[in-house]
C-alpha cells in the first residue's frame, strides 16, 4: 500500500507556502523569544539544558502538526502535565507563537500554524489542569 502522506505533504505545502525551512525558522525563531521571555524563559530554563536535540524534536513536531510528514514520534501530553503552569502561561506562548508565526510565515502559512498551536494550547492547559491534584472537601 502507497501512503497518500507525501501527497497530503505536498498540497498542504502548496497551499500554505509552508516547507521545513520555515517551519525550522519559526520553531528557532520563536524559541528564542521563549527563552528570552521573562514569564516563560524560566520555565523552559528549569527544564531544558541542551536545546539542540529540544529544538530538533520541536522543527519534527511542527512538521509532523503543521505538515502530516509524520516524523514526530513522542507524546506531548505527559510531558507537559506536570509543569506548573496556569492559562495565563499557554497564553503568553500563544501570543510568542502568533508573532513568529506572522513574522517568519507567509499568510496562509501563519494562520495554518496559528489554528494548529491554539488547538494544541487548549489540550495541554486540559491536560495539565487534569494533572493537578485535587484536594476533597470534608464532610466533617
Amino acid at each position: 500500500m502507497i501512503s497518500a502522506r507525501p501527497r497530503m505533504t505536498a498540497e498542504i505545502m502548496a497551499r500554505t507556502g509552508l516547507d521545513e525551512a520555515r517551519l525550522t525558522d519559526l520553531v528557532h525563531r520563536f524559541y528564542d523569544k521563549v527563552r528570552a521571555d521573562a514569564v516563560l524563559g524560566p520555565i523552559f530554563a528549569a527544564r531544558i539544558s541542551d536545546w539542540g536535540p529540544h529544538l530538533n524534536r520541536m522543527v519534527d513536531f511542527w512538521s509532523s502538526v503543521a505538515l502530516m510528514t509524520g516524523r514526530y514520534h513522542g507524546a506531548p501530553v505527559p510531558a507537559h502535565a506536570g509543569l506548573p503552569v496556569e492559562w495565563a502561561h499557554f497564553d503568553r506562548w500563544l501570543s510568542l507563537f502568533r508573532e513568529t508565526a506572522t513574522e517568519t510565515c507567509p499568510p496562509e502559512g501563519a494562520a495554518h500554524v496559528i489554528e494548529r498551536a491554539e488547538r494544541i494550547a487548549r489540550s495541554l492547559h486540559m491536560a495539565v489542569e487534569d494533572a493537578k491534584p485535587r484536594t476533597v472537601p470534608s464532610l466533617l
